[in-house]
């Protein structure tokens, strides 16, 4: 599989995200459905702290990826939802976050009125590709 990165000249280069991957070759896609800021059980974790809820809905990804074989240098798109941007922007790019991989995957960022739970504010799905063999 042969995986290309680009950020083309003409565009910005985002400080979270690249532009464009390019994925070709033998490869096995994984899809992770949007994950969002629960314990086991379903209950929110730590509602109304942004900060404590991405980090639980990264460690779900997490959690996922490995499942599938992958890890988070294999993940070529994320998208994700949250209650109120501005709010999240403050956390996300707080140097003492958490990272997972190099974190710039291609992503969008949306702004919501509810998730599946009020409690909820934050959730992240993501698009994977891995050579078959793992």
């Amino acid at each position: 599989m042969e995986r290309v990165e680009l950020d083309p000249p003409g565009l910005f280069r985002h400080p979270a995200f690249k532009r464009v991957v390019t994925v070709q070759g033998d490869t096995k896609l994984v899809f992770i459905a949007g994950q969002t800021p629960s314990a086991y059980n379903y209950d929110p974790v730590e509602p109304g702290n942004y900060k404590a809820q991405y980090i639980q809905v990264m460690d779900n990804l997490d959690i996922a990826l490995r499942a599938a074989g992958a890890s988070w240098d294999d993940v070529v798109y994320r998208r994700m939802f949250v209650l109120d941007v501005d709010e999240f922007l403050k956390i996300f790019y707080d140097e003492d976050l958490p990272r997972y991989g190099d974190g710039r995957p291609p992503s969008t960022l949306i702004g919501v009125t509810r998730l599946s739970k009020p409690e909820f504010l934050v959730e992240v799905d993501l698009m994977a590709a891995v050579e078959p063999s793992r």
